[in-house]
Formats: structure tokens, C-alpha cells, sequence
């Protein structure tokens, strides 16, 4: 039978066995109640409170790890820009100064490098020289959403704000490749509505473009309202894509476009060359004048947007781009002078109206010497019919798309829309809102007919960019008394005489004529790319069309 003292020891079990010779001992010695005792107590504190030591050093853990986030989120909101409204200690805001100098010394580099930011040959100033304000919206936020996705440490943590700068400026980061638009031959995108748009529209910036002339530019020559340049076409039954740059400049890739006609078509390219060369990398944009060519070149996309003087398409006395006001002039039968500049050209764009307009007759020259006056449109139709056998002849329709430009109207009689107290189209600020039945402004609607049947008859497909009936509707959109007379600025006097020095046949810019070249490049871009499948095409026009369609 075992003894009382043998029990303590099986009670006192989770003692290590080789501390149970010390309680002998201790026993022995008369020190075994209390030691007992006191190694119980200490064995039951530990089993009573093991919860709370471990609840204790979990606790110093998550702290621990939610000190380490708090400290990541910290610096996650010092590399955000100011403009994201939040609150920094002197410290911090030190270091985003910092920051912010870096990113000014980077943005030119992104431009060379073809970022999405809108590249400048030199900031834009005002009419005295002074840096001009980033724009309001979302033109003015380009720059700094895409320096700040750039700085950004985690893409993946930042896929909404990169999904909505490409939103915002209605493109990829990446460069287009192959883009093609889902705009049919079927879809009649002459046929619609003027929209005022405010928010997508001028879709550049007069002190943008420096290569404006001041023919064009009616801000900076003193018109004081710029509603002219908000408003958008709508076709009634189908989109008209947003011109994106860099989407025509991939199909300009190698090639030359050329405008070929007067004044108005020189008035489209100016609009040409300033809607392509935002898509353009700083110090990669040149313009050359050379007679009567003038050349725009994009050196990255070795591309070319052209404009040659030919306003009567064949040979006249009118030829010389600088002087070209004489009182009695002569066309002639012969195109080849004019035409040899034209060959192996990817895109022609002809037009020729406004010079056929100062007589109801014509003069055209036969042979060296004999002179015959001809009914205006009679003369037209002869011409037009010159100009059609050269396109037969030297046009390949596998290399080259041709267009021609309807009948660009004047706005000469204000009672032609019902202000009987304006003088000609001066002082106008809103287009004809009443589009619900046709305008009678002047226009030779029988020259309108003459180009219609003309392209109709021949078997080289060509395009018709009908914008007659359109901009008969824009009589708020000429340069009016904001242009050059002979080449000078007109004067305040000048200004004050609107009946004698208005301008009711070209346009300004930004303005119509953007409009003009959104229709050409709907019709350049949904062409199909060469070699490319059906499928393919299908892929490309999904994609594009989500970001490029208003």
C-alpha cells in the first residue's frame, strides 16, 4: 500500500520528472509542504493565463501590421498630386515638391517619346507672350493623369484611374495599329443636325496650332464670342467618329495627303495640320511653303499633309499663289502643269467653286490665241470632265483614294435667313436653327449638280464629301471683319465697315472646316487595311469604335 506522501507526487504529475528528486529531498529536509505549494500556485497562474499572453502578443502583432499599412498608405498619398485635395504635413508636402520638380523635368521626355499628353512645338502663350493656364476639363488633365499613372507603383492596384485617362482622352496609351472605324459607304453622314457640344468641341485650341495664319485665327484677330466652334455635326441615322490623330496618322504612315483646289481647300488643310499635329511628338513637326505647295511633315510617321494652289484644277492666269487678284481671268484647257504634282499621292482631296463665282460667264483660252466666253456652268462641267480623264490616267485605286469637296456656300445677304437689320454674315453668333427646310444663300446649286453627275460617270471610285448643304446653316462660322485684307490686318476702321470688308467665305479656325476633315477621315479610316481579313477588320472596329464614336 502506498503512502499519503505518494500521492502529493502523483498529484504534482506535470512536474518534470528530473525536479523529483529535489522534492525528496526537500521532504527529507522538512521544506516539502511549502515547495509544493508554491509550484502548484505558479503551475495554475500559467494555466489560468496562458488566453490572455497569447491574446496580448496577437494583438502587438496586427498593431504591428496595421502600423506597417498605415505607413504604406502614407506614402502611397505623398506620391499623388495636390490636386487629389489631400492634407500634408510641412514634411510631406516638401517631399511632393520635390516629386512634382522630378515631374516637370520628365514631361518633355514623355512627349518625345509619344506619350498621350498633347504635344507642342513651344507652350502655348497668350497674345503677349505669357504662358497661358493649363485648360479647364478634361483637355487640361491629360498631362498630369498620365504622369500620375506613370508614378503610380502598382498598375494592377491602379486599373480604374488608367481606364479612365484612356476614356478621357478617347484613346490607348498605346499607339493605334491598324485601327479601321465601322462607318459603312451606306451611312449618309451629310444628312443630320448641328449639336451644340461644349465639352467635346473645338477639338484643338486656336493657340494650340502654330501654324494657323491669321487669315484663319478670329480669336486673336479681336472676335470676342468662340460659340462658333462648339458645335458638332450629327448625322440622323448613323455616328460620325471623334477625329483622333494618331489613328489617321498610322494610315499616313509613308504616304502624302494632298489637298488640290483654292482658298477653301487651303482653309481645310490649315484645319488638316493642326488636328493631326497634337498626335505629334514635340520637335517632330515641320511645315515648309513652297510656291504654290506647301508641305506639313510628321518625321516620326514620315507622312505628309499637302495643300497645291490650283483654283480652276487645270492651268489659268490665276495660277501664282501670291498674286492672284487680277480682274479679268482665264482658264484653259490643259491640266498636265497642275497634274504632274498630283502623281503617286496616297490621298487626294480636289475642290474648285468659290472663283467660278464672279461672272456668269467664263473665259477660256483654245490654243495660244483665241478666247471664248462660256456659261459658268457649262465652263464648270468642262472642266470637271479634264480633271476626271487625268484621275483615269494616273490614278492606281489600289494606292490611292480619291475625294472631292462640294461647293463651300457665302453668307453675303443677311436677309437670307431672316435678319433683315444685319450686314452680310458680321456680327453673327449661332448658326440657322431652323434646318427644317433648305436655305437660299447664293449658292450655284447647278455646279453642285455638274460635280454629282461628273463622279457619278466615272469608273475610278470617288468620294463626295458633300458639305454644301450643311454649312449653308454655319453663317456664324466666317472670318467676317476678324482676317487680312491683302494681307494685312484689317484695322479698327476697316472692322467698323463690315459691309465694304467682311469676309462671309472663309471660315474660321478652330471651327467648320474641322467638321470637313472629321468626314474624311471617317471615310479613311473605315477603309479596310490592305491584306487584312474580315475577321480582323471586325476586331479592330470594336475596339476602336467604344472609344472614338461621340
Amino acid at each position: 500500500m502506498r503512502s499519503p506522501g505518494r500521492r502529493t507526487v502523483v498529484l504534482s504529475s506535470r512536474t518534470p520528472a528530473m525536479k523529483r528528486p529535489l522534492l525528496s529531498s526537500a521532504r527529507k529536509h522538512g521544506r516539502n509542504p511549502v515547495s509544493v505549494f508554491l509550484f502548484f500556485v505558479l503551475i495554475l497562474v500559467v494555466l489560468m493565463y496562458s488566453e490572455d499572453f497569447n491574446s496580448i502578443a496577437d494583438y502587438s502583432l496586427r498593431n504591428s501590421r496595421a502600423k506597417s499599412q498605415e505607413l504604406a498608405h502614407q506614402e502611397l498619398a505623398i506620391a499623388k498630386p495636390r490636386h487629389e485635395g489631400l492634407i500634408l504635413d510641412s514634411t510631406k508636402v516638401a517631399e511632393e515638391e520635390a516629386e512634382e520638380e522630378e515631374r516637370k523635368e520628365a514631361r518633355p521626355v514623355l512627349q518625345r517619346e509619344g506619350s498621350d499628353a498633347i504635344a507642342r512645338e513651344q507652350p502655348p502663350t497668350d497674345e503677349e507672350g505669357r504662358q497661358e493656364p493649363e485648360r479647364e476639363g478634361a483637355r487640361a488633365s491629360v498631362t498630369v493623369n498620365v504622369t500620375q499613372v506613370a508614378r503610380l507603383p502598382s498598375a494592377r492596384n491602379q486599373g480604374h484611374e488608367q481606364q479612365s485617362v484612356i476614356s478621357d482622352q478617347h484613346k490607348s496609351e498605346a499607339k493605334p495599329q491598324r485601327v479601321v472605324l465601322n462607318v459603312p459607304e451606306t451611312c449618309d453622314l451629310f444628312e443630320g443636325r448641328w449639336v451644340y457640344d461644349d465639352v467635346s468641341y473645338p477639338l484643338y485650341k486656336e493657340h494650340e496650332c502654330q501654324f494657323l495664319t491669321e487669315q484663319v485665327t478670329c480669336m486673336r484677330n479681336g472676335r470676342r464670342d468662340d460659340n462658333y466652334q462648339k458645335w458638332r455635326w450629327q448625322p440622323r441615322d448613323c455616328s460620325l467618329p471623334r477625329f483622333d490623330a494618331r489613328v489617321l496618322l498610322e494610315r499616313l504612315r509613308g504616304k502624302r495627303l494632298m489637298f488640290v483646289g483654292d482658298s477653301l481647300n487651303r482653309n481645310q488643310w490649315e484645319s488638316m495640320v493642326c488636328l493631326v499635329q497634337s498626335g505629334i511628338p514635340w520637335g517632330k513637326k515641320t511645315l515648309t511653303k513652297n510656291g504654290s505647295l506647301n508641305v506639313f511633315r510628321a518625321e516620326d510617321y514620315n507622312a505628309t499633309v499637302e495643300f497645291y494652289w490650283a483654283p480652276f484644277l487645270v492651268e489659268s492666269n490665276a495660277d501664282d499663289p501670291r498674286i492672284h487678284s487680277v480682274p479679268n481671268r482665264v482658264i484653259t484647257n490643259s491640266i498636265a502643269k497642275h497634274g504632274k504634282h498630283w502623281k503617286g499621292v496616297d490621298y487626294l482631296i480636289f475642290n474648285t467653286y468659290i472663283w467660278w463665282m464672279n461672272t456668269p460667264k467664263m473665259t477660256v483660252l483654245r490654243g495660244s490665241t483665241k478666247y471664248s466666253r462660256i456659261e459658268r456652268a457649262a465652263a464648270y462641267r468642262r472642266v470637271l470632265r479634264i480633271w476626271a480623264r487625268w484621275v483615269h490616267r494616273n490614278v492606281n485605286p489600289k494606292k490611292t483614294m480619291v475625294f472631292f469637296m462640294s461647293l463651300s456656300p457665302n453668307h453675303m445677304r443677311s436677309e437670307d435667313w431672316d435678319n433683315p437689320e444685319g450686314i452680310k454674315c458680321a456680327l453673327e453668333t449661332m448658326p440657322v436653327t431652323d434646318m427644317s427646310r433648305p436655305l437660299e444663300v447664293g449658292t450655284d446649286w447647278r455646279l453642285f449638280a455638274v460635280e454629282e453627275s461628273v463622279i457619278q460617270s466615272m469608273r475610278l471610285p470617288v468620294s463626295f464629301i458633300k458639305i454644301t448643304a450643311l454649312s449653308e446653316f454655319r453663317k456664324d462660322a466666317h472670318t467676317s471683319v476678324h482676317t487680312l485684307r491683302q494681307g494685312k490686318l484689317l484695322t479698327a476702321e476697316q472692322q467698323a465697315d463690315p459691309a465694304t470688308f467682311a469676309d462671309c467665305i472663309h471660315w474660321c479656325l478652330p471651327g467648320l472646316p474641322d467638321t470637313w476633315n472629321e468626314f474624311l477621315y471617317a471615310r479613311i479610316a473605315s477603309r479596310p487595311w490592305p491584306n487584312q481579313h474580315t475577321h480582323t477588320h471586325r476586331s479592330h472596329t470594336n475596339l476602336s469604335v467604344s472609344h472614338l464614336v461621340h
